[in-house]
């Protein structure tokens, strides 16, 4: 694997940048994967937490993406960290959610939903678009 391959989650965890594959390790017991859970965590709430403040509220809260979509497990951390902002998940509808679906509990402040994404698509289109547009 070249080395710049090596860095982010793959480089904290020693196990893979795939997040399935890390928090397979994380749960069985691998201190690194685990590790490279909670610094992935920590970003997420890092950047919501600058968000927050520069808008001056929140109201939604999406997941989408391979991971935002399929990992119930990073979902719950993010949404336990942002407690403090009101934000409240449905811990029931978190594990089971499946496609779009809204995962925020009752008494949430913040509306919290999962949110499909086709991320070759939007690739594609994107580079169909830039095509497009620098054609001499």
């Amino acid at each position: 694997m070249p080395p710049d391959k090596k860095s982010g989650l793959y480089g904290v965890s020693g196990v893979d940048s795939d997040l399935r594959f890390i928090e397979e390790a994380a749960a069985a017991g691998n201190k690194r994967a685990k590790l490279a859970i909670d610094l992935f965590v920590a970003s997420i709430v890092k950047y919501i937490g600058a968000f927050y403040v520069e808008l001056g509220g929140l109201d939604f809260l999406s997941f989408a993406g391979g991971i935002g979509e399929h990992s119930a497990h990073i979902r719950r951390a993010v949404c336990e960290r942002l407690a403090v902002f009101g934000v409240k998940l449905d811990r029931a509808k978190n594990e089971s959610v499946r496609g779009e679906s809204e995962i925020s509990a009752p008494d949430s402040k913040v509306k919290i939903f999962t949110i499909e994404t086709d991320e070759e698509q939007m690739v594609a289109v994107k580079t169909y678009e830039y095509s497009k547009s620098h054609r001499a």
